[in-house]
C-alpha cells in the first residue's frame, strides 16, 4: 500500500476540509457546516456543503462528494498520488518512501491494533471476574456502574507481574511487539520483561476510529508512586496529538455545536453522566497545539472545564498561551472553572447535573481570562506598574498570527487599559472624550484636553485613516513584520539563489519574526559564504541535511497569491529582482516604524499629551503610506488573478 491509511488520516486531521475547498469555492458558515456555490455546476443558489468534523464535501447539484484528496482530483485533474503529495507537503507530513516492505509494515500495524484489542478485552474480563472484586467496588463507590463500565470499556489489570504477558503469549503474540506497544516494561537492567500495568483500573484510549491504541491506569493502592499512568509513546500512540473519548464525543459535539475538554478520564465519564457526552480530555499533560486544533475541528468555541484548584488554573492558563497564536475569526476558547477543590465527578455527586450545567453556562471568553490573569491581584497604582501591564498584554496580543483577530484584540485591550488611567476613574477631570461637531469626516482623536483661560488657539490636529491590517506584528523581542512578506523574500531566494549575490548583505540585516524564516535565512547565508552562488540542487541537498525541508514548505504556504509568481523557476529575472528589492525595502521600513509605533503607544499610555498623540498619528500616517505602496505591489496580473 503506497499511502497507509494512518498517513492519510493525519493529513486530513491537519488540514480542515473548508481550508482546502475554500481556496476555490467562496464558502460561508451555515450552522456547523460551510456552504457555497457548486464548483462543478453553474448555479445561483448554493447547494455545495463542506463539513470539517466529517472531513468531506457534498454537492447536491452534481451528486459529487469526497474528501480533500478527491476535491483536488475533481477540480484540478490531479492523480491520487499527486493530491496526496501536495497536501502532505502543506500539512508537514512525511510520506513513506516507496519500498517493497510497505505492505509488510502496514500488516504489522494492523497486527498491533489486534494486539491492543486483545489486551483491552483481557482487562475487561479481569474486571468482571474474581480478580476485579476490589476494582468493581471502587467503581461502584464512584457511581460508575456496569452500564458505564461497558460504555467506556473499563477494565482491571491484575497485580500479577506477568498476567497480561502470559495471556498474550498464549495467543502467539511476540514479546518484542508487546514491548513496542508499551504493554511490557523492558530494559538492559531487566532480565525478564513484566507487565507495565498492575493492580490498576484500566481506561482504554482509542483513536478517531475507535480502535484501542493505548491505556491509562488508575492505581488501586493508595501508596502507589503514580496515581495515574499512561502508555508510553508507541508507533500507535502519540499523546500530544490525541484526545481521550474523541471517537465517542465527535457526533454529540457536532450535533450540539460545542465540545468540552476536561482534565481526566473520570471527569469525561462524569460529564457524560451529567448529560454532556461531548466531553474529551487531554492525556496527562497540558493541552498541545495539535489537541486544541482537534477541538476547533469539532466546535468553534470549545469549553475548557478544569478543576477549581491551583493546578486547574495553571492548566487553563497554559492552554490559553498555546491557543492564543492560533486564534482565527470565529475560533476561540471559553473557560469554565469549577468550585474550589472540586472536579466534575465531585460536583456531580455532591450537587447533581444542574450544578455542572451552571458551571458550563458561566464559561468565560478567552479575552476575559487573558485580562484577569494579567490584572487580578496586581497593584496598578503607579504609572510604571500600569506601563508594565500594558507592555505584557501587548506582547501577548502580538503573538496572535491572524491579522484581523489581532486587530480586534488590540482594540479591546487598549480600551481596557485606557479605563485604568486615573483620569478615567476620576471622571476625566483633565481629559474628556472629544465631543461632536466640527466639519470633515476624518478620524478624530480619542481624547481632547478641556480649554483653560489663557490657552493659545488650538492648532490643527493630525488626522489619518489607518488600516490596521498593514500594521506589522510586535513581539517581546521587538518588531516583527508580515510573515507573508518574509516568506516571499526568503522563499524566492531559495528558488533563485543566484540573487543572493545582490541581496546577501540586506538579507543578513533584515529583521525576521518567523522561526522558519530565520532558520532558512541562516542556511542561505551559510551557503553563500561557502560557495558564492550556490545552485538550487546544492540548496535542496543542504535543506535535507539540515532537516529544513518541511520548514521551507511551511514558509512557502504563507506566500500571498499575488507573489507566488516569484517562486517560479522561470520567472522574469528583471521583474523578480525589482520585486525582491521592493519587498526588502518595505520590510526594513515597516520594522523601523513598528519599533517607533510601540514607543509612541507606550508614551501615550503613560502621558496623554497633545505631543504624544500627534507623534502616534504621524507614525500611523507613515505606516499607511507603506501599506499603500505594498498594496500596489501585491496586485496580481490579470492572468494570475484568474488562477485559483
Amino acid at each position: 500500500m503506497r499511502y497507509p491509511p494512518h498517513i492519510l488520516e493525519e493529513i486530513r486531521a491537519r488540514l480542515p476540509a473548508s481550508d482546502i475547498v475554500g481556496r476555490r469555492v467562496r464558502l460561508k458558515k451555515a450552522g456547523r457546516e460551510w456552504r457555497g456555490l457548486s464548483p462543478f455546476n453553474a448555479e445561483k443558489s448554493p447547494s455545495f456543503y463542506v463539513n470539517d468534523q466529517k472531513q468531506f464535501y457534498h454537492c447536491f447539484s452534481s451528486g459529487k462528494h469526497g474528501d480533500v484528496f478527491t476535491f483536488l482530483m475533481e477540480t484540478e485533474g490531479l492523480s491520487f498520488p499527486e493530491a496526496v503529495e501536495r497536501l502532505a507537503a502543506e500539512a508537514g507530513v512525511s510520506l513513506p518512501a516507496p519500498s517493497a516492505d510497505a505492505r509488510e509494515q502496514e500488516t504489522k500495524r494492523a497486527g498491533a491494533f489486534e494486539v491492543m484489542e486483545m489486551a483491552a478485552a483481557f482487562f475487561e474480563e479481569q474486571l468482571r471476574g474474581r480478580a476485579g472484586t476490589e476494582a468493581r467496588a471502587y467503581l461502584d463507590r464512584r457511581q460508575l456502574g456496569p452500564e458505564t463500565r461497558t460504555r467506556f470499556r473499563l477494565g482491571y489489570a491484575p497485580g500479577d507481574r506477568y498476567a497480561l504477558r502470559d495471556h498474550l503469549a498464549a495467543k502467539d503474540v511476540d514479546r518484542d511487539l508487546m514491548i513496542e506497544l508499551g504493554l511490557l516494561v523492558a530494559g538492559e537492567d531487566i532480565r525478564v520483561p513484566y507487565d507495565k500495568f498492575r493492580d490498576r483500573v484500566m481506561f482504554p484510549i482509542c483513536d478517531s476510529r475507535g480502535r484501542v491504541i493505548a491505556f491509562g491506569g488508575r492505581a488501586m493502592q493508595k501508596d502507589a508512586k503514580a496515581k495515574y499512568m499512561n502508555s508510553p509513546e508507541t508507533p500507535l500512540f502519540h499523546k500530544g496529538q490525541l484526545l481521550y473519548n474523541l471517537h465517542q464525543a465527535r457526533k454529540p459535539a457536532h450535533d450540539r455545536g460545542v465540545i468540552i475538554a476536561v482534565e481526566g478520564y473520570v471527569d469525561v465519564i462524569a460529564m457524560t453522566l451529567a448529560g454532556h457526552p461531548n466531553a474529551v480530555a487531554g492525556l496527562g499533560t497540558a493541552l498541545t497545539e495539535e489537541q486544541i486544533g482537534l477541538l476547533w475541528r469539532n466546535a468553534d468555541e470549545p469549553i475548557l472545564c478544569f478543576d477549581g484548584d491551583g493546578a486547574g488554573q495553571r492548566a487553563a492558563f497554559k492552554a490559553l498561551d498555546v491557543a492564543l497564536p492560533g486564534l482565527t475569526p470565529g475560533k476561540s476558547l471559553r473557560f469554565a472553572m469549577l468550585p474550589e477543590g472540586q472536579d466534575p465527578d465531585d460536583l456531580l455527586r455532591a450537587e447533581g447535573k444542574a450544578a455542572v450545567d451552571r458551571v458550563l453556562d458561566a464559561a468565560r471568553p478567552l479575552v476575559e481570562v487573558l485580562w484577569s490573569r494579567a490584572t487580578d491581584g496586581a497593584p496598578l497604582d503607579t504609572p510604571e506598574r500600569r506601563a508594565g501591564l500594558a507592555k505584557s498584554l501587548r506582547e501577548m496580543v502580538a503573538s496572535i498570527r491572524d491579522e484581523t483577530v489581532r486587530g480586534f484584540y488590540r482594540d479591546e485591550i487598549e480600551g481596557r487599559l485606557r479605563a485604568l488611567s486615573p483620569q478615567a476613574s476620576q471622571g476625566r477631570r483633565a481629559w474628556e472624550p472629544r465631543g461632536g461637531g466640527g466639519g470633515g469626516g476624518g478620524q478624530r482623536p480619542a481624547f481632547q484636553r478641556q480649554p483653560r483661560p489663557g490657552d493659545p488657539p488650538p492648532s490643527p490636529r493630525i488626522t489619518t485613516k489607518f488600516n490596521p491590517l498593514y500594521a506589522g506584528e510586535t513581539s517581546a523581542s521587538g518588531p516583527v513584520a508580515y510573515r507573508d512578506r518574509e516568506a516571499m523574500i526568503v522563499c524566492s531566494l531559495l528558488v533563485h539563489p543566484e540573487l543572493l549575490g545582490i541581496e546577501a548583505e540586506d538579507l543578513a540585516e533584515l529583521e525576521l519574526g518567523d522561526p522558519d524564516a530565520q532558520a532558512l535565512r541562516s542556511l542561505l547565508l551559510d551557503s553563500h559564504a561557502d560557495a558564492d552562488l550556490p545552485g538550487v540542487e546544492v540548496l535542496e541537498s543542504r535543506l535535507k541535511r539540515a532537516g529544513l525541508t518541511e520548514a521551507a514548505a511551511r514558509l512557502a504556504s504563507h506566500v500571498r497569491p499575488g507573489d507566488r509568481w516569484t517562486l517560479d523557476a522561470h520567472a522574469d529575472p528583471v521583474r523578480l529582482e525589482d520585486a525582491l528589492r521592493q519587498a526588502v525595502i518595505l520590510h526594513r521600513k515597516a520594522g523601523a516604524l513598528n519599533s517607533e509605533l510601540r514607543m509612541a503607544e507606550r508614551a501615550l499610555v503613560e502621558d496623554e499629551t497633545e505631543a504624544n498623540f500627534a507623534w502616534l498619528c504621524d507614525v500611523k500616517a507613515r505606516m499607511a503610506v507603506i501599506a499603500g505602496a505594498e498594496a500596489d505591489e501585491v496586485v496580481p496580473d490579470a492572468d494570475e488573478a484568474s488562477t485559483p
